[in-house]
């Protein structure tokens, strides 16, 4: 999917309550992304490293949510998160990319946190 033709965003709301961002986009998909999905899956450097391979496992988020989100530009998101965490751009295609795939990366991290002995609690 190219940039240009990357679906974009109708909708962006963040439920408190429930600890996650909903997401509408112009080609009818619907996303619920949890607060702690985002920030584990952040695209900062931070989380993605700063090369291939270097994807950090951040355990201890189960009960992380969003503070704010900060338009950037027209084509991405920065979501502040109540940890402290507030350097990840999330782009339209990201975004779209994580709900579509959030069972697969979800079950990922799990299997990631079991591996290495980390919990999702802090």
């Amino acid at each position: 999917m190219t940039e240009a033709a990357s679906p974009r965003p109708t909708e962006i709301r963040v439920r408190l309550a429930e600890r996650r961002l909903d997401i509408a986009f112009d080609d009818g998909s619907q996303f619920e992304l949890p607060a702690e999905l985002l920030r584990v899956e952040s695209p900062s450097a931070e989380v993605k490293g700063h090369g291939v391979g270097q994807k950090k496992i951040v355990p201890g988020k189960r009960m992380v949510a969003i503070r704010e989100v900060e338009p950037v530009g027209r084509y991405a998101i920065r979501l502040l998160f109540d940890d402290g965490h507030d350097t990840g751009l999330f782009s339209w295609p990201y975004l779209y990319e994580l709900g579509r795939d959030r069972e697969a990366r979800w079950q990922t991290y799990l299997d990631a946190l079991a591996e290495r002995g980390l919990s999702r609690d802090a």
